[in-house]
């Protein structure tokens, strides 16, 4: 019994097999010498479950307990004599064998024949029966097992050469001076599943009120040369899909695919006609139906926004006719044109003038400065804009030259040429004097300039809090148009300041047109701008925030109501700016805020000194006059020696007390220029994310 159950007894742990086929290991209980099993119990789940197996099952998994083969016993030693019937006995009793023919004769060949379950086995013998054990037939049960094994080992060696093959290959096509090589691949094989169907000029042209779209520029040189990634993908005409690579604990990269969903989705090969066409095409109808239209470029410097509105670019020179503004601009004519227009007598006119820094500035008119002001109706008047009269496109073509060789760029650190600046274009139609409709065409200032907030340098952080600020008011001001508010924090910033009546009344329409960078180096900027563009429009699709807009967030930040109540009762300005920063306090911290309230503050202030100093400058040249006559006066030989005192001394006293009080304005804003440098620096380390 103990030679045919080999080294397994009561206690050892063997594997076993489930009817699931599952394998795992259990202990054995007992040894069954009856019919050559084995019981063995296992835990599972909590509860105690066991199985009988026979040995043939457990040896196939188990060949190291199976029994050691014994030897085949030579001539010259033969095997000691055993009682036939004994040993007949015992193999038909374990079923492993059977005795052989009758009168125990050896066959002709000299071998002994034994019966198994597999057929029948010869021995070769000399002399004397060989008896064949269950030890041996075990070591044959094990060389079966093993067999197996070696299957599995042939077959996985087969697989690592044909991996190892497939390695060498793809390594041979790579391009080893890619430096993001494993990335383009993974991008490469993402992009064969997917089923593109683009945009097309047979798609239709859908009527929206506020319109949100992303455009994709292909990779232009200077990412070409260094071999930067394409990793924005434009499958459908709606669906934008963002590769963005990240890096694992263990240093193994992989990608984030992050999809976004807009109105529409133009891609690398998409013309400004085809821009166009679904964007500010359907507005040019609006401005003739008495409405307000606007359109806005946006995006990072370098995205195509200019390349957008203003035209394709052939090195440095830009031709104008090919971009929103002249296409826009066409259709105007073409529409007057019409017999149910024609008859309204209209005029056109266009304005074009850029915002820097929170300042207004002419650009038909070498960039003379103007004031934005409100008048006794609340209507917004910039005073001194000059409106041309054109009578063709090629007028258009013509003011838009000029406007664009004066506006601001410089450098940021996203970008060396940035345009430091918003451009405003606008179409104005007069019937009789009167305004019937305009269309605002906007090129936005790079979104990456809103980030230099924490710059060591006063003007570009004066610029970058701008720019956030008016980028946010504008969202805000979006968000009002598309639910209907009742309030408008046009305010904010000096851009929807201007742009008042396009956010106001039933007949306004607006659309964005959100410009991308391809590159894997631009990923960053270019998932904040789908973010914000995202904001705009998800904000106009959830029908269960409609009426969740008008009610202030009660969860506002306590630094908040640390503003000055008297300052806020005589500055509409800053009430909107409050409201704004209560809607976004994701976006912006409390220290943001209070470094947004010094800057508008200071701006507010600086506007004041500016104005004062016209005053006292004028008044200074009446004073001249009045000291001229006085001195001519006192060359006559009687002359009244104290109406000249008294005249001289209200002269002085005037002079003393105008001056006194721009002195004491202008210690003030020296003060506003601290306390906007000490904001400045509470801000948070962490760079602020750029809209």
């Amino acid at each position: 019994m103990a030679s045919s159950f080999g080294k397994i007894v009561v206690g050892t742990y063997v594997e076993i097999k489930r009817s699931d086929g599952r394998i795992h290991q259990a202990m054995v209980t007992s040894l069954n010498e009856d019919n050559e099993s084995v019981t063995v119990e296992w835990i599972e789940n909590g509860d105690t479950k066991g199985k009988e197996i026979d040995l043939e099952s457990i040896f196939a998994l188990n060949p190291d307990v199976a029994p050691d083969e014994e030897i085949a016993p030579s001539p010259e030693t033969p095997p000691p004599p055993t009682p036939t019937c004994v040993k007949v006995n015992k193999i038909a009793k374990n079923r492993r064998t059977i005795a052989p023919t009758k009168n125990d004769t050896p066959s002709r060949d000299n071998r002994e024949t034994f019966h198994t379950k597999k057929g029948y086995w010869q021995y070769p013998v000399k002399g004397s029966r060989v008896t064949v054990s269950l030890v041996f037939m075990a070591a044959r049960r094990k060389s079966n097992c093993v067999k197996e094994v070696e299957k599995l080992q042939e077959k996985r060696e087969r697989r690592r050469l044909q991996q190892q093959e497939l390695r060498e290959k793809r390594a041979q096509e790579v391009d080893t001076t890619i430096p993001n090589y494993e990335i383009m691949y993974m991008i490469r094989d993402f992009r064969a599943s997917l089923d593109y169907r683009p945009l097309t000029t047979a798609d239709l042209i859908e009527e929206h009120r506020i319109c949100v779209c992303v455009r994709k520029r292909p990779l232009n040189k200077k990412e070409l040369t260094m071999k930067d990634l394409d990793v924005i993908t434009i499958p459908s005409k709606d669906v934008v899909m963002v590769h963005e690579p990240k890096q694992k604990v263990d240093l193994t990269r992989y990608l984030e695919n992050q999809t976004f969903r807009f109105d529409y989705a133009f891609d690398d090969s998409t013309t400004n006609e085809m821009v166009y066409r679904f964007t500010a095409r359907p507005l040019v109808e609006t401005i003739f139906e008495r409405g307000m239209a606007t359109c806005f470029a946006y995006g990072q410097t370098g995205s195509g926004k200019t390349h957008t509105m203003g035209g394709d670019f052939s090195g440095k020179n830009q031709d104008c006719s090919k971009g929103v503004y002249a296409l826009a601009a066409r259709d105007v004519f073409l529409m007057l044109k019409k017999p149910n227009y024609k008859k309204l007598d209209l005029q056109v006119y266009a304005t074009f003038f850029e915002i820097y820094s929170g300042k207004v500035f002419d650009l038909l008119n070498r960039k003379a400065k103007l004031r934005v002001l409100e008048d006794g109706k609340q209507q917004v008047q910039v005073v001194g804009l000059q409106e041309k009269e054109v009578k063709c496109t090629e007028d258009v073509l013509k003011l838009i030259e000029v406007g664009n060789s004066c506006r601001t760029s410089g450098q940021t650190s996203a970008n060396a040429h940035s345009s430091r600046s918003h451009a405003v274009f606008q179409i104005i139609l007069r019937r009789k004097g009167k305004m019937h409709g305009k269309f605002s065409l906007i090129d936005l200032a790079g979104n990456e300039r809103g980030a230099d907030t924490s710059s060591a340098d006063r003007q570009t952080r004066l610029e970058g809090a701008e720019i956030n600020k008016s980028l946010l008011a504008l969202k805000e001001c979006i968000r009002a148009l598309g639910r209907n508010k009742p309030h408008t924090p046009f305010r904010a910033s000096k851009l929807t300041q201007v742009l008042r009546d396009s956010f106001i009344g039933e007949n306004s329409r607006t659309c964005m047109i959100a410009t991308i960078s391809p590159g894997m180096t631009s990923c960053e900027n270019t998932l904040n701008t789908l973010r914000y563009a995202n904001r705009v429009k998800e904000l106009t699709v959830d029908p269960n925030q409609v009426m969740e807009g008008g009610r202030p967030n009660i969860h506002t930040v306590n630094q908040l109501d640390l503003l000055d109540d008297e300052w806020l009762s005589i500055s509409p300005q800053r009430d909107d700016l409050k409201l704004l920063c209560e809607q976004n306090e994701e976006e912006v911290s409390p220290q943001l805020f209070t470094f947004h309230e010094a800057v508008s503050q200071l701006v507010e202030m600086e506007e004041q000194v500016l104005e004062d100093h016209r005053a006292v400058f004028q008044e200074s040249i009446r004073w001249l006059e009045d000291e001229k006559v006085l001195l001519e006066m006192t060359e006559e030989v009687d002359y009244d020696v104290e109406s000249y005192a008294t005249q001289l001394e209200q002269i002085l006293d005037q002079k003393i007390e105008i001056l006194t009080e721009l002195r004491d304005k202008v210690k003030s804003f020296r003060s506003a220029l601290q306390e906007e440098e000490q904001a400045s620096k509470q801000i948070n380390p962490k760079r602020p994310r750029a809209l």
